[in-house]
């Protein structure tokens, strides 16, 4: 497998939904994405070599990833747990539209 293979599996690992590497690497790699790795490495030999693709994947991921702000950002708006109920007003992010 080439270093551009291995990036791109650990990437779409990384980006996607899974929680467990070795169900996503030899279920959804193995059996749904074979034609687009067709050199595919066993798991135990993927994952011995993997640690050599984490600067070039962090290099990448820099520079592709993280570039300049388009003006258009995206806000999770997903509660935040607290562990008392007195404490649900103190976690705001902002004061909302009063001041505008």
């Amino acid at each position: 497998m080439s270093d551009s293979e291995i990036i791109t599996i650990l990437m779409l690992y990384y980006f996607g939904s899974f929680k467990n590497f070795k169900h996503f690497y030899l279920f959804y790699i193995g059996v749904h994405l074979r034609e687009e790795f067709p050199n595919q490495l066993s798991y135990n030999r993927f994952i011995a070599i993997e640690h050599k693709m984490f600067a070039p994947m962090m290099l990448f991921r820099n520079i592709v990833c993280f570039e300049k702000c388009t003006g258009i950002s995206f806000v999770d708006s997903t509660k935040i747990s607290v562990c008392h109920n007195k404490r649900i007003f103190n976690h705001k992010t902002f004061d909302g539209f009063a001041h505008l």
